[in-house]
């Protein structure tokens, strides 16, 4: 009897705690209503594999052996880009698809997200649809894949001739049709602010506003926030976070400088995100050898952080 009616309470107190979730702009509440507070932070890394860009590119490395470094690095996923995928733009096999993904499980790697690169930056009506189409396409294989996260952008520039609150709806009319799509698949559609058509979080929480669905977030990318104070933008955005990319650098003022990470970890931590941190390094050189170091230094800004006292 006992049992029962400590089971009862739990399941009162989990509906009550729902309810008392701040309201957040848009349906962002949505993101967050099986993420309140009596669940612990954790920090999970993981690896995108841009960091790789030009050995992936240039075919001296390939997904699986991304795949390889990230176990050996201890790393817990890797964030599988869409790009180094054989006959990009052209979705990959399913023999393609399912042998990634066999070698990620074997290793013990989730795999944590993947992306494209989209553009919904045209006037043209019949270019945005067709940009939408092959979007579902790639979300099929982000759910194929097992990643729960796929990455697109908004737009290169603002176009000549329109206003930005006409170009704002046209996209969000776009990334809403998207984000139905993943709905259907189990997939979050999440664009990436990169100093783009979105530079501020002011831009991106607009669009997110407008598109109000909690299959629709962001890839909170910490190093291109560069019009207004960083760290600032950062924590404003964390309520909207699907995924993040840490970088190492941000460039700010006319200044580069080294990414404050336990500033950044503080501020994860004091969020509502719990899941995967993608690492992205973007320094010139052998990745095999500029991300270890780095790792290493996220690493330690992450003990020192779970270790502090709030």
């Amino acid at each position: 009897m006992k049992s029962i009616q400590r089971r009862k309470f739990l399941q009162t107190a989990s509906i009550s705690s729902v309810g008392l979730l701040p309201l957040l702009p848009g349906n962002s509440r949505g993101l967050l209503e099986h993420l309140d507070e009596p669940y612990s932070n954790r920090f999970k890394l993981s690896l995108n594999a841009y960091s790789f860009n030009s050995p992936l590119k240039n075919g001296t490395t390939t997904l699986f052996e991304v795949l390889d470094f990230c176990a050996k690095e201890s790393l817990d996923a890797a964030d599988l880009t869409g790009y180094y995928f054989p006959g990009y733009p052209e979705v990959p096999t399913d023999e393609y698809i399912f042998q990634l993904k066999r070698k990620a499980h074997r290793l013990g790697i989730a795999i944590s997200g993947t992306g494209i690169r989209t553009e919904f930056g045209s006037p043209d009506a019949a270019i945005r649809k067709k940009e939408v189409e092959w979007t579902k396409q790639w979300i099929t294989v982000a759910a194929k894949l097992g990643a729960p996260v796929i990455r697109v952008f908004t737009a290169k520039a603002m176009p000549e001739n329109y206003s930005r609150e006409e170009v704002t709806n046209w996209i969000a009319q776009d990334m809403a049709a998207c984000a139905a799509e993943g709905k259907e698949k189990g997939v979050i559609v999440a664009f990436q602010n990169h100093n783009d058509f979105i530079k501020t979080a002011e831009q991106a929480e607009k669009l997110l506003t407008k598109v109000n669905s909690e299959w629709f977030g962001l890839v909170l990318d910490t190093g291109s926030f560069v019009t207004e104070e960083p760290y600032a933008e950062i924590k404003r955005m964390t309520h909207w976070a699907a995924n993040w990319q840490i970088k190492e650098k941000l460039v700010y003022n006319g200044v580069s400088e080294s990414m404050d990470l336990p500033k950044l970890f503080r501020i994860v931590k004091n969020s509502s995100y719990r899941g995967y941190l993608p690492i992205e390094t973007l320094s010139p050189g052998n990745p095999f050898e500029i991300i270890p170091p780095f790792v290493r230094l996220v690493r330690a800004a992450m003990n020192q952080v779970m270790n502090e006292k709030t």
